[in-house]
């Protein structure tokens, strides 16, 4: 048989060139689908998914690829494909009907609109025949068009009432209340109800990591010391990096655990869990010092740049979960696997320390985590733990290397510029901390990639692939982008980072404000009419662009003086205040956003020549602690135009120099590290406005 590829043929992203064979008339998302729509007076299919998606394959190879079902597809619908990470817009909206229609969500994300684009019925997995109560895709689509062609007036005011809650979903704002410290402690409260402590983490199964959630513990945890915060930290921390949702093998978490003791995951890597997890484990380890979060923050980066960097400076968007048709063969081991690569004596150490077994821990093999903590490990066979880790670091030194001689999990390079801000940020304040060259060398690559080749004609765009930008950029890519310019800006001391930043603020700003109210929408004022503006206000998986840009715009504004940046943050924060405190587990980067609004942050000048050890050692001092809400900038009259505290702030005696402030009122400038330390630690207990 022959194979003719469909309209999927000429896109760049790998979730659509996966179904580019297949008998569907697929359609990418555009005028021409929906055109094709209202012409025919057809119904029309969105089918939504991604390149890592487990059961999108499953249900691509029971249904996409049968050519009868296709049949059934081509002659009643016209069926559209969407790659949710390029087009996160009709994600939210599409996904916020399913639920409201269903209860529940998740992809492969399947909704039925009219011919005009509004939604009527929906769902996710679909069998190729009935199960568990599930109808049958085929089913499901015999339903849909008689209902279409026999019951036109009924699917016409059902979209008309999904509209209309859609619209009010995404235009209202909750009701304003006043910021005060209160919402932080009563989020505290929230945390802990929400917490496992057995296992670490939020809830039961499955389990996500929720590093925005750590996120504001973090802050909290830094503006009151708490005994709370720092046990929910400290413990989920330790066990997702002991666990198996964590490669112990080559770096890197996993999506999330599909049980409630973060032993088995779902095997695909996302770059955006990576990024966030990679700045909370080094956070934390600056906080706490402890030596496994500065191993697993800079083994996170390390994968990152061995696995996930293009050659243009580009990080990649996802790892899949499946290889050779399986999901996680790839990561996997048998006993006797272990013993090929190792030798007997050396994979039965392996095998204990690993908690690899006969019968394995998934589908007869095993997720390598450590069930037992290093030290006890150690003590139970009489070595000292330095010895043990020496052995540990060589068994996994062997196991990657033979891993690496498996067929690998598929790629999807793509570039997101919201995931890449986030690591832009992570690489860079991890490189600094880490007194990591080669990671800065990346970060700056990086950056270079965001501000030339994901920006054309002036315009930042959403994701980019084969030479080819596609979709301009929603709020989030242009929070986390300038997320990232601010931290390289610290990390590198070069101006141009920062001036670039507040260049893109004023157009995020301009673009992306509500006209009518606080805050912000997703989509610009300039893209593509929906049937509702999408405003996501919770932070999930990724925080939302909401809660960036608010962060964002609050510390450039307090750098700035822009008035109205706070004030449009502020009010955003006004209207989340009651849902911050009430549900804080979904709401973690707001936290941290009013965290900072209710600080008096300290400012810091840096003045000397980038690169120098002098320059270097007060970089060093900058990055021991971890002070979340400094605000520190490189002396520059340039950038001092539209900075006030970076202005005027000559070099001492030709050193290195730091000008620290705090509520309008300036310490002695100083010309080593120690004296800087002094400074710092002196304006730590007196930062906070108690509201």
């Amino acid at each position: 048989m022959t194979i003719v590829p469909n309209r999927l043929a000429n896109e760049t992203s790998p979730y659509l060139l996966q179904h580019k064979d297949n008998p569907v008339d697929w359609h990418p998302w555009g005028e021409e689908a929906l055109e094709t729509a209202r012409r025919a007076n057809r119904p029309i299919l969105v089918s939504i998914g991604y390149s890592a998606c487990h059961w999108c394959h499953v249900m691509e190879h029971e249904s996409f690829e049968d050519p009868e079902t296709a049949a059934v597809m081509n002659d009643l619908f016209v069926n559209i494909k969407v790659d949710r990470e390029e087009r996160p817009d009709l994600d939210h909206i599409y996904m916020t009907a399913v639920q409201a229609m269903t209860g529940s969500g998740g992809w492969p994300l399947n909704v039925f609109l009219t011919p005009e684009g509004v939604p009527f019925y929906g769902g996710t997995y679909f069998p190729p025949d009935e199960r568990h109560g599930i109808p049958s895709w085929r089913k499901v689509l015999a339903a849909v068009n008689d209902a279409f062609t026999n019951r036109r007036e009924d699917v016409y005011a059902s979209a008309a009432r999904i509209a209309e809650f859609l619209t009010t979903a995404n235009s209202k704002l909750p009701d304003p209340s006043l910021l005060k410290t209160a919402i932080l402690d009563t989020a505290l409260e929230g945390f802990e109800e929400s917490y496992d402590d057995e296992h670490g983490g939020f809830g039961g199964a499955p389990k996500f990591p929720q590093p925005s959630a750590l996120v504001a513990l973090l802050h909290i945890w830094k503006r009151t010391g708490s005994d709370e915060a720092k046990t929910i930290l400290k413990h989920t921390l330790d066990r997702m990096a002991y666990g198996g949702i964590y490669d112990q093998v080559g770096g890197g978490f996993h999506r999330y655990a599909v049980d409630e003791i973060w032993l088995v995951p779902h095997f695909e890597k996302m770059l955006y869990d990576n990024a966030q997890l990679a700045s909370v484990y080094l956070d934390a380890w600056r906080a706490f010092g402890d030596e496994l979060y500065q191993r697993v923050g800079a083994e996170i980066l390390d994968w990152t740049v061995r696995e996930m960097t293009g050659p243009e400076g580009q990080f990649y968007a996802t790892m899949d979960a499946d290889s050779e048709g399986e999901e996680g063969r790839f990561y996997v081991w048998t006993p006797a696997q272990l013993e090929a690569v190792l030798g007997p004596e050396r994979a039965k150490l392996a095998a204990e320390y690993f908690g690899v077994t006969a019968e394995g821990n998934f589908e007869g093999s095993n997720v390598l985590s450590i069930p037992v903590l290093p030290k006890t490990f150690a003590t139970s066979r009489a070595m000292m733990p330095a010895a043990l880790k020496e052995q540990i670091d060589d068994i996994i030194s062997e196991l990657f290397e033979a891993r690496a001689q498996r067929i690998w999990p598929g790629l999807d390079e793509k570039a997101v510029a919201s995931w890449n801000g986030m690591m832009l940020k992570a690489m860079a304040n991890g490189g600094r901390a880490l007194g990591r060259a080669d990671l800065l060398e990346v970060a700056v690559a990086n950056a270079e990639f965001l501000l030339g080749t994901m920006r054309q004609r002036g315009r930042l765009f959403r994701s980019y692939k084969d030479g080819q930008v596609r979709t301009p950029g929603f709020l989030e890519d242009f929070a986390n982008v300038i997320d990232g310019l601010m931290a390289l800006h610290v990390a590198t001391l070069d101006p141009r980072w920062l001036d670039e930043a507040v260049s893109m603020a004023d157009v995020m700003a301009a673009s992306f404000a509500d006209p009518a109210g606080p805050g912000f929408y997703d989509t610009s004022m300039m893209a593509e009419r929906l049937v509702a503006r999408p405003r996501e206000i919770q932070d999930g998986a990724t925080p939302s662009g909401s809660s960036v840009a608010s962060d964002v715009l609050l510390r450039l504004a307090a750098m700035t003086g822009e008035a109205a940046w706070a004030h449009r943050a502020v009010g955003y924060l006004e209207a989340l205040a009651q849902p911050m405190a009430e549900g804080p587990v979904g709401f973690g980067r707001a936290l941290a956003a009013l965290d900072f609004h209710l600080s008096a942050p300290m400012e810091v000048a840096l003045a000397g020549q980038p690169g120098t050890p002098e320059m270097d050692g007060m970089l060093a001092e900058i990055y021991a602690a971890y002070r979340p809400n400094l605000l520190v900038g490189a002396a520059n009259e340039d950038l001092g135009r539209r900075i006030p505290f970076l202005a005027q702030r000559p070099m001492r005696d030709g050193k290195a120099t730091a000008y620290v402030c705090e509520r309008n009122a300036c310490m002695a400038p100083v010309t080593d590290p120690d004296s800087l330390r002094n400074h710092l630690d002196w304006g730590t207990g007196m930062a906070w406005l108690e509201i």
